[in-house]
């Protein structure tokens, strides 16, 4: 078995250190704290509990794409990774066995399993929408896989799940209001107020990379010459998306777009950028003036102090710091006694890297909600 999660000496940190830290402040001169008002803190779907007793343990799942993860979840940022499979991403009943085959060698009779998945939740009916992964298209995921493995399961937004780890453990520790940004294959994100997740109408809430907010726009090329990029077509529909050029496959579509010449990927280019090269000097420098903008507007609306920042694209510390730079150029905020300052960086990348999907499904599931479930005529 793997360990995953932060080293022994950041746990013990994380484990002692008071948050929120403005509520321990409120607490020691008897300030009344103000309660946020929400339209729902609750999981996005749950399925209902075979049995009223206790949880004894909690399985953890990462489902994306490509892969399915599996971990036990050992308390706070402490996961142990017991399996990965490659998702059946279009057949539901390949789909299934390979959940069944993955999580029941490891579950007991007073496990649950709690979902990070890439897609959006309905609150309603708990289907899942998720273009890469079409399986799941019409099915009530956390009903149904519930039936099949025999223990209480739910399921949530997996940039929802990062955005909570990095709140409570990671890089948001002890701020008010965190909005996670996921820059990975394309755009997500999640906001989360004194320790809590966000969720508005339908599940949704931090999906910035949605909505027709690029327009056609002339960018400098490698060799200094002006291109014109028209709107392009997004997954979800509609056009302009920032989801069609955030993410690593954005990336790359806006290399070729101004550029030309042969493919590269995401890793490639950002290697050649910190190069010098001037093709993905060129790339790099769009990319940063396309989604700058968009970020700046989503702290200007939500007031965050900090932006953890997941997915691939995050690992790359100088591009973070160059977006950094250039949201801080374009929000309102601009005091020198918060987060602003030259040494304390507005965006920063997650610490809890892969393992930040895994951690905040652990942190969403909420027991009280099977047992609201069962309650239920």
């Amino acid at each position: 078995m793997q360990r995953i999660g932060l080293d022994a000496a950041a746990q013990r940190v994380l484990d002692c250190a008071p948050w929120p830290l403005f509520l321990c402040a409120a607490e020691a001169v008897g300030a009344a704290v103000p309660q946020p008002q929400f339209m729902s803190l609750k999981p996005l779907f749950s399925s209902p509990s075979s049995s009223a007793a206790p949880l004894r343990e909690l399985l953890v799942a990462d489902i994306g794409g490509s892969h399915i993860r599996i971990a036990r979840h050992l308390g706070g940022s402490r996961c142990e990774l017991l399996q990965q499979t490659a998702t059946p991403a279009k057949d539901w009943s390949a789909f299934c066995e390979a959940m069944h085959a993955a999580v029941a060698p490891h579950a007991g009779p007073r496990s649950g399993l709690s979902i990070a998945i890439a897609g959006v939740v309905s609150p309603a009916s708990g289907e899942v929408q998720a273009s890469n992964l079409p399986a799941l298209r019409g099915h009530a995921l956390a009903q149904e896989l519930s039936a099949r493995l025999g223990l209480p399961v739910q399921a949530h937004n997996d940039a929802d799940c990062a955005a909570l780890a990095e709140a409570r453990l990671g890089v948001g520790a002890g701020h008010e209001v965190v909005f996670g940004a996921v820059l990975g294959t394309g755009v997500g994100g999640g906001l989360v107020v004194r320790g809590q997740l966000v969720r508005g109408a339908g599940g949704l809430c931090g999906e910035w990379g949605h909505g027709p907010i690029l327009r056609e726009t002339t960018l400098l090329n490698g060799q200094g010459q002006p291109v014109t990029l028209a709107r392009w077509a997004c997954g979800c529909g509609q056009s302009g998306c920032l989801d069609t050029v955030g993410g690593a496959r954005g990336l790359e579509r806006l290399h070729l777009a101004l550029n030309g010449g042969a493919p590269r990927n995401s890793l490639q280019l950002l290697i050649d950028w910190q190069g010098g090269e001037p093709a993905a000097c060129a790339t790099v420098a769009a990319w940063i003036d396309l989604i700058s903008g968009p970020l700046a507007l989503v702290v200007n609306l939500t007031g965050a102090s900090v932006v953890p920042v997941c997915g691939g694209l995050s690992r790359c510390a100088a591009l973070i710091t160059a977006l950094d730079a250039a949201v801080r150029q374009q929000i309102l905020r601009r005091s020198d006694e918060d987060s602003l300052t030259a040494d304390q960086a507005l965006l920063r990348p997650s610490v809890l890297n892969d393992q930040a999907g895994l951690i905040g499904a652990a942190l969403a599931f909420e027991p009280e909600a099977m047992q609201a479930k069962e309650a239920q005529p």
